[in-house]
Order: structure tokens, then C-alpha cells, then sequence
């Protein structure tokens, strides 16, 4: 497995990590990654699999990355103490490697929040801060707003389908130090990603490097500095598979061919801030809907 520099720390993560949103398997998956070279874990206290991740680290806390994000509802100074607390309980470890906001709260000034993370710093149970969904505004300010430690990193989408934080985002991240954890790095699922691949590339890429399609996908995103990806897998065959993702290269030619032929999007400040805050209840009956459209229109909403 390689790894990447977290932010201007000396501390390297695993190029390939865990994530665990919508996650529906158990421990044992998740240990099979583990054991793989993916020792960083992604969660958060709103994805519900805190416990699940506690029991996959029995035994390993010492040797993981383990990162976690307080929801934007918890956000406010008492919030967050109360927020890292629970976490801290749930995974059943003495500190939170990477403890993050999830996403903006216009209703709380960052300054509260973050100052509120600086103390657990402080404190001994956060080793190092970073945030989700962020855009470069917002970003520039919470970057202000330290004033002992940096923000290490920030959590987004970003694959060969949704190119939006090349808008600007990915080249300040590079230029200010702050890792990009590459979240949905195959999409929303791989179908979706290969509708917006009508001419075959992902295939053709994958026979050239005696590759899997989803593995091609992923190289594509580290081949990129200062990325790293927390692909999600509920069996032990696609962690592993997602595992394979790392210890190579693309070609510039294949990744050319790739950044170029891939259909892909980014998105606008409309589209962006009506997924922000979109009620949860939603979100299925939307992703329902978009299943069945045909290829040529559901690559548009990916």
C-alpha cells in the first residue's frame, strides 16, 4: 500500500482508506481491509457505524488512522465537546486520529467550532483537525480561524464522473498543504460511473494493466498529488479488489485518455447548495428515480 503526507504532518496515510458511509456488512469486512494495508477508517457520528468500526479495530488501534466527523447540528462549542465524546465512547478509543466537520453550518461561526476542536487538541482526544465539503471561501476562512494548528484536509467527492473541486478547490488544497480524501472516488455506484463512459476507456485501461475497472478508477484519483480515497465495500472481495487500487500507476497516456474521454461534470454553486441541504428523507425516493433513466440522461446527475 502506499501512502501520501496528511496535510504538512509527518504523519503518511494509507493511500487507499475505508470508508464507511451506508456501510452494511460487519467487522470482519472491514478487517479484511485492514489486513490488506488500508489502515485508515473513515466514519462519522451521523453514519451510524462508530460501533461496527470499534469492533473492526479490536486489537489494532495503535496501528490505524481513524477519522471521524461531528455532524453540522453539533457544531456550536458545547456541541462539539459533546459531539468528540460520544464518538470517543461509541468507537471505544482514548483519541480521534482526525476529527472533522462534516459540512457548514451558516447558523455557527466556524471560529466557535473550530476554536472548540482546538481544545480537544489540546486535550489529547483529537490529533489533528480537518473538514468536509468545503468550498475554497470556505475554506480560506476556516484557515483563519486556527490559531495553533492547521487544517489538515478536506473530505469530498470527487472522481472521474464529478470533477467539481478542479474549479479551483483541489489546486488550493495542493497549494495550502490540505490532503483531499476523494469520497464516492467510483461514484455513486459504478454503474453510474461507467454511463459516462460510453467509448469503453475504464475497460480498455483495465486490460491494458491487468487491472480491475473499479481499480483503473481509483488509480485515477491518486494519480493526482495530495489525494487520497476512502472507497466503501460491504464484501471482503470489493475491499480487497479496492486494496489493488494502490502500489501502481497509470501510464500518462492512459491517465490522458481517461481525464479527456471520461463524459464528466462539475458542478455550480446551485446545484452544489441544493444537495447540501436536501432533506435526508429524499434521497432515496431521488436516487430511485434516477435509476431509471436512461444512460445518456442519468450521466448528468451523477
Amino acid at each position: 500500500m502506499n501512502h501520501k503526507p496528511l496535510g504538512p504532518t509527518a504523519v503518511e496515510l494509507p493511500e487507499i482508506g475505508l470508508g464507511t458511509w451506508d456501510y452494511r456488512a460487519g467487522p470482519d469486512v472491514l478487517r479484511a481491509g485492514l489486513d490488506a494495508g488500508a489502515l485508515f477508517v473513515d466514519t462519522a457520528e451521523s453514519y451510524g457505524s462508530e460501533p461496527v468500526v470499534a469492533d473492526a479495530l479490536r486489537g489494532l488501534r495503535q496501528r490505524v488512522f481513524l477519522a471521524t466527523k461531528a455532524s453540522r447540528h453539533h457544531l456550536d462549542a458545547a456541541g462539539v465537546r459533546a459531539a468528540a465524546e460520544r464518538s470517543l465512547r461509541q468507537l471505544r478509543t482514548g483519541w480521534i486520529d482526525l476529527y472533522q466537520i462534516h459540512e457548514p453550518n451558516p447558523a455557527v461561526p466556524v471560529e466557535e467550532t473550530l476554536d472548540a476542536m482546538e481544545r480537544l487538541v489540546d486535550a489529547g482526544l483529537v490529533r489533528f483537525i480537518g473538514v468536509s465539503n468545503f468550498t475554497v471561501p470556505e475554506l480560506e476562512r476556516a484557515r483563519m480561524a486556527m490559531s495553533k494548528h492547521p487544517i489538515v484536509s478536506n473530505q469530498v467527492r470527487y472522481n472521474l464522473a464529478d470533477r467539481s473541486i478542479e474549479d479551483g478547490l483541489l489546486s488550493y488544497c495542493q497549494a495550502h498543504q490540505i490532503t483531499v480524501i476523494a469520497y464516492s472516488p467510483l461514484g455513486r455506484e459504478l454503474p453510474r460511473l461507467l454511463d459516462c463512459d460510453p467509448r469503453g476507456l475504464l475497460a480498455s485501461a483495465a486490460r491494458e494493466t491487468g487491472k480491475s475497472i473499479p481499480q483503473v478508477a481509483l488509480n485515477w484519483c491518486l494519480y493526482h498529488d495530495g489525494v487520497v480515497t476512502i472507497p466503501k465495500g460491504n464484501s471482503a472481495e470489493h475491499l480487497l479488489d479496492n486494496c489493488g487500487a494502490s502500489g501502481w500507476r497509470l501510464s500518462p497516456d492512459q491517465f490522458r485518455q481517461l481525464e479527456e474521454g471520461i463524459l464528466f461534470r462539475r458542478r455550480n454553486m446551485l446545484d452544489s447548495m441544493l444537495r447540501r441541504y436536501i432533506p435526508g428523507w429524499v434521497a432515496p425516493f431521488l436516487k430511485t428515480c434516477v435509476r431509471r433513466l436512461p444512460p445518456a440522461l442519468r450521466r448528468h446527475v451523477n
